[in-house]
């Protein structure tokens, strides 16, 4: 039983020696999720009218005003991500805009694209999943019976856009886990933080 123990603490031990790395995961996140905001964030406030109209389709108050917010929380955050600056802070607001982005793909169930075998178990929208695969099953037997269909799908399948929640909600736990730990150590966040203890 000793030897059991002695085995798992060293085990531990040799676990604990990897926090020197530990700025890695948070780092890669922000790295991850930055371009995806800043050019989510841009090209919305480059699209203003577009995005407005997209907007007011969905039912959201004062759609112009939706979009500024918006592409300006993104554009913001993700630089903010980037710099990694007011990390925990920044997330606050993305992860709002992120659960606004999950409620109107919300019917659409959960993943973003129609897996013939589901990739994750608790998708609810099985019927469009079926749907979304007969339907491309038929494109694929029109395109291969009028055009040249390995020229067409040489750079990828053909497939149909089910647009579930599956991006937003995997950003929100992202950010949720940024805002937890915040932006580590290779980050401004870090340095100031550090800086401050210093003053005092």
């Amino acid at each position: 039983m000793n030897k059991l123990k002695s085995v798992g603490f060293k085990a531990r031990d040799l676990l604990d020696k990897t926090r020197t790395f530990d700025f890695l995961a948070p780092l890669l996140i922000r790295l991850y999720l930055a371009p995806v905001f800043i050019l989510a964030g841009s090209n919305k406030l480059a699209n203003i009218e577009a995005v407005a109209w997209w907007f007011e389709s969905l039912g959201f108050p004062a759609p112009t005003l939706m979009v500024y917010l918006a592409g300006l929380t993104e554009f913001v955050g993700g630089i903010a991500l980037l710099a990694g600056v007011a990390v925990r802070w920044m997330a606050i607001p993305l992860m709002f805009t992120m659960a606004v982005a999950a409620s109107t793909h919300w019917e659409n169930g959960w993943h973003a694209l129609p897996e013939n075998e589901l990739t994750a178990p608790w998708e609810w929208r099985t019927d469009m999943i079926e749907g979304a695969n007969d339907r491309k099953e038929r494109i694929k037997s029109i395109v291969s019976e009028h055009g040249n269909y390995d020229w067409l799908t040489e750079t990828g399948s053909i497939t149909i856009l089910k647009n579930g929640i599956e991006f937003a909600a995997t950003y929100f736990i992202m950010l949720l886990a940024l805002f937890f730990s915040g932006a580590g150590k290779a980050s401004f966040d870090y340095l100031l933080v550090s800086r401050c203890r210093h003053c005092n």
